[in-house]
């Protein structure tokens, strides 16, 4: 998912998003580069050529520059180099990143790292970090003057001032990567244009992007249980009263069976309905520059309407609204409800919806949902993990960095995505008889490094045990990305935003959870609107509209 601060935040768009914040850090370094940023900042910046590899592997199914995801049936058997010559000529480049895994082998235990030093021609110092520890390990990294040579910024666990931060701190990309520049870097020019745009501070280019599939999705239904209430496939739904019909066929409290299973932060589900309803992602852009907050939409009180009655109904899982996400997640796996809401990377993959609900029952028929009707608004916020940052150096130390994050952007079906992903050949995988490579006991334990968020590809659709479930994932994509809308504010800067997004967000979540919940009538929304707009929204609308009138759109 995408985890910039509006993208973790939006519309309690994730079970994760009612997680703690790290403390802000003020941003250090002195001179005017790291003087406070107080006005609103914006696009001016070529973004980088997008230029695909002629050598790539051959997709099953394309991809497109829009964002849709190559898809793959089988890994393939030829693989290619996509880095001609190894990037550093000795010497020792640091990198940091965090792990959601246990800890790895250390290098000199661990073949895969081995074989990446290697290939890379010098040392590869990469400091792991568990995901839970990242934000304290960051800001005493920043605090202390002592960041690695490319480290991910993700806006909820950083500064208070990224403008400041950025300039005083960090390595400005523009000359090496903004438009033909990026030549240079082969891999990373193979990322399609629409994945830099978050790497944009103050009118520069400072971030690459760990890309995504774009799109969020639409959460998941069980296909199985849908059509043993009567409807066979999605596109006998046309609209969001059939889906609701739907949804209360499907449940049957005595068989403890719901239509959907929320978490805790999650709204009861409102990120779906709130998508299904064409309700804009944070802000719509109107002809003339005047931006308008999904909040002050008529489609987004629709949003909240539909879900309140959907809970009245009893279509909603009772008390799930506090369940964890593992809960919520083995509920659905279990069959006690026929749609919750994830995010699409959690649907392929050992540990995803599809290879768990089928160990559990082998009829279950876990689909990712689709759009309903001609109003759905697919958010695109899953376009990257997090944007690396590289720490200001010299121009020949920078250079050699952008090779090193270029060596690991490597794409699927190459030398060094399989090293990367994989590791080392009989000793990390080994082929199956479709020649997909199959981690050994060693292997899964040296590939948990996660070199994957130092640098990325764009991400494939792939699965070695499904076509059809690598069709479906595809299929979503292309439908959801059709549809997709995009916050129209991503590059600009807002101080006001900066500083008052948590306490806005928390405002609005609180209220909208308590009217959905029925301890508030829907008429309170009203209300919530104008102490938005009197506690920063409109100032924040004001901030954003002047960068926009300045840029002559949102670029």
């Amino acid at each position: 998912m995408n985890l910039s601060r509006r993208g973790l935040l939006r519309l309690g768009a994730t079970a994760t998003a009612g997680a703690a914040l790290s403390p802000l850090l003020a941003a250090c370094g002195g001179g005017s580069g790291g003087a406070p940023a107080t006005k609103a900042q914006g696009l001016t910046v070529k973004l980088p050529t997008y230029v695909p590899l002629a050598a790539a592997a051959k997709p099953d199914l394309p991809g497109t520059a829009a964002g849709v995801p190559e898809g793959y049936f089988t890994y393939p058997k030829e693989l290619f180099r996509s880095v001609a010559k190894p990037p550093m000529s000795g010497g020792k480049v640091t990198m940091a990143s965090k792990t959601f895994l246990p800890p790895p082998p250390p290098r000199e235990q661990n073949a895969a790292w081995q074989e990446i030093e290697k290939r890379l021609g010098g040392t590869a110092d990469l400091l792991i970090v568990p995901e839970a520890d990242w934000p304290t390990k960051f800001n005493t990294m920043v605090a202390g003057g002592n960041l690695p040579d490319v480290f991910p910024y993700v806006q909820t666990q950083g500064v208070n001032n990224l403008p400041a931060f950025v300039a005083s701190q960090c390595a400005d990309l523009t000359p090496f990567l903004s438009g033909d520049a990026v030549k240079e870097y082969p891999n990373l020019a193979a990322v399609p244009e629409v994945f830099w745009k978050q790497g944009i501070v103050a009118g520069k280019l400072y971030g690459i992007p760990i890309p995504r599939n774009m799109a969020g999705g639409l959460g998941f239904y069980r296909a199985d249980l849908f059509a043993a209430a009567g409807v066979s496939d999605l596109a006998e739904i046309g609209d969001t009263d059939r889906l609701a019909e739907a949804l209360k066929a499907v449940t049957n409290p005595k068989e403890k069976r719901w239509g959907l299973v929320t978490a805790s932060g999650g709204l009861f589900g409102m990120s779906i309905f709130a998508q299904l309803f064409g309700v804009p992602l944070e802000w719509r852009l109107e002809p003339g520059g005047k931006l308008v907050a999904a909040i002050e939409t008529e489609e987004y009180r629709a949003a909240v309407e539909y879900t309140r009655k959907l809970r009245e109904a009893g279509v909603i899982y009772p008390g799930s609204e506090g369940f964890d996400s593992l809960k919520r997640k083995n509920e659905f796996n279990a069959g006690r409800a026929a749609m919750t809401y994830d995010g699409m990377p959690a649907f392929l993959g050992a540990a995803g919806y599809l290879q768990t609900q089928k160990k559990i029952d082998p009829k279950a028929d876990p689909r990712p949902m689709l759009p309903v009707g001609d109003r759905t608004a697919a958010y695109l916020n899953n376009i990257a993990f997090a944007t690396n940052f590289v720490k200001k150096a010299d121009e020949a130390k920078v250079k050699e960095v952008l090779r090193v994050v270029d060596f690991f952007a490597a794409p699927f079906g190459s030398e060094e995505y399989t090293l990367i992903q994989y590791g080392v050949a009989d000793t990390d995988y080994t082929r199956d008889d479709k020649g997909n490579p199959i981690l050994t006991e060693q292997g899964a334990k040296d590939t948990s490094v996660p070199w994957k968020y130092v640098g990325a590809p764009t991400q494939p659709v792939f699965d070695a045990t499904s076509s059809e479930a690598v069709k479906l994932v595809h299929d979503a994509f292309t439908k959801l990305i059709a549809v997709g809308v995009q916050d129209p504010t991503t590059g600009l800067f807002s101080p006001t935003d900066e500083n008052k997004y948590e306490s806005l967000y928390t405002m609005r979540t609180d209220r909208v959870t308590s009217i959905i919940a029925g301890r508030a009538p829907v008429s309170d929304l009203d209300q919530l609107v104008k102490d938005w707009r009197a506690q920063g929204g409109d100032k924040i609308r004001a901030e954003f509209e002047s960068v926009i009138q300045k840029n002559g759109g949102v670029g």
